[in-house]
């Protein structure tokens, strides 16, 4: 029995199972030069489509200058013998990639490597259209002559040179500033690379210099918000030193019952629980992506395995000095922000507490009220109580006397005076008894 593919496989078996080599490392065989640009096309507030359709134009555009079919608009990988030059592009979350390389027929000095480029046979036009977007930009020279220290560091003008032994296939020396022409230089000398060593070994030396700077990215934010933080515990401060005096007055005053001092700094702390919240969603992004880039440049240190080439720092110890303090900054940034934002919330929550409590004692002294003037009524009630009394006992007393007239006119032997007369001790004792015995039963 036939299984057809299309029914048998999960649908993104095939497409998960791609993705483990989607990015392959260049064959490199020296000598070879390279030049790797990662361009950062990624607006503020732009989405992950928007930066990928704007690097597929850009790749589509030097694709068309050689007459070579751009690839699919989503395509996050591309490789291609342009004859002169290979090219790896690569698309990241927030930037991409382009390796351009070269093989040469002959070794050169270490010196003259950087004089001839792979990036010479791309048109200025297009190198135009990267004008504010490049990141990264490195040369980098493969090959198997060998140099002495003196001489690396004539190649790299005398700069603080960085360099190691890389598992004794291969020695590997940057300084890792930018030179005159604008580029990065590296320097890798081939001890007798396996297949595809080399390859990979420029890749993770490439991806330390372009994660670097992407890490690098989130120091600008950590220096401009420190301002900022300083503000905003300087204004938390100032509230919580008006919580206290606004505290010690009202203990003084007994003026609790006004709560509009309160008020105005629940008002005060709202809007600046807001510029909390501004600050740190402007911020988190651009945090958590420099400690994920910096992760990955850890990663690919480690991956180098690295031994010291006696009186050079190695790659870990440059990072370590350099690049580590800066992601530190933005490590106690976040933290700050998270500590100060707390802080706030903590202030908020008393402050709330404190007016909730004066709306009670408000709503007691109300009450206090209300239930003073309920027993003021009652003692007027009361005092009108016996008017009530003489009244209801007048016209029940009435009642009486029409009823005696009526019965004397129908020939009944009776006194209608005397009736009234005796009835009137009789009624005022019933009328009082029965109102008494109502208060009662209401006021239980």
């Amino acid at each position: 029995m036939s299984i057809s593919h299309a029914t048998f496989n999960h649908a993104l078996r095939i497409p998960l199972a791609a993705e483990v080599h989607s990015r392959p490392s260049l064959r490199l065989n020296g000598p070879e030069t390279l030049t790797h640009l990662a361009v950062y096309a990624r607006e503020e507030g732009d989405a992950d489509a928007h930066q990928l359709a704007c690097q597929n134009l850009l790749l589509a555009g030097l694709c068309r200058h050689f007459g070579v079919a751009p690839p699919h608009p989503e395509a996050r990988y591309f490789f291609h013998d342009f004859g002169n030059f290979r090219l790896q592009w690569e698309s990241h979350t927030e930037f991409s990639t382009y390796t351009f390389a070269e093989q040469r027929a002959e070794p050169v000095a270490a010196e003259q490597a950087f004089e001839q480029v792979p990036l010479r046979h791309v048109p200025d036009e297009w190198l135009l259209s990267l004008e504010g977007k490049v990141m990264a930009a490195t040369h980098v020279t493969l090959q198997q002559v060998s140099a002495s220290l003196t001489e690396m560091r004539h190649v790299f003008a005398g700069n603080l040179l960085v360099g190691c032994d890389s598992q004794n296939f291969a020695k590997v020396w940057t300084d890792f500033a930018i030179a005159p022409d604008g580029f990065g230089r590296v320097v890798i000398q081939d001890l007798g690379m396996q297949y595809q060593q080399a390859g990979r070994l420029v890749q993770r030396v490439l991806e330390i210099e372009t994660y670097r700077m992407m890490a690098l990215l989130g120091l600008p934010q950590a220096q401009l918000a420190a301002p900022v933080l300083n503000g905003i515990e300087a204004d938390l401060a100032r509230l919580s030193a008006g919580m206290t005096d606004a505290g010690d007055a009202h203990a003084v005053s007994d003026a609790s019952d006004a709560p509009d001092d309160e008020r105005e700094l629940l008002h005060k702390i709202t809007v600046l629980a807001a510029r909390m919240e501004k600050l740190a969603l402007e911020n988190s992004y651009r945090f958590a992506a420099s400690k994920a880039y910096y992760r990955l440049v850890q990663a690919r240190i480690e991956e180098l395995r690295e031994a010291r080439i006696p009186g050079v720092p190695t790659i870990r110890e440059f990072m370590d000095r350099r690049l580590a303090p800066a992601m530190n900054t933005c490590e106690s940034t976040v933290r700050r922000q998270e500590a100060l934002a707390e802080r706030i919330g903590r202030t908020n929550d008393l402050l709330r507490t404190r007016v909730g409590i004066v709306q009670e004692r408000q709503n007691r002294r109300i009450l206090e009220s209300l239930n003073a003037r309920a027993a003021q009524q009652l003692r007027l009630q009361q005092a009108v109580e016996g008017l009530s009394v003489v009244a209801i006992s007048y016209y029940s007393i009435g009642l009486i006397a029409y009823a005696g007239k009526a019965m004397k006119a129908a020939g009944v032997p009776i006194n209608p005076d005397m009736v009234t007369g005796a009835a009137m001790p009789v009624m005022l004792a019933v009328v009082w008894l029965g109102l008494r015995r109502m208060h009662h039963h209401v006021s239980r």
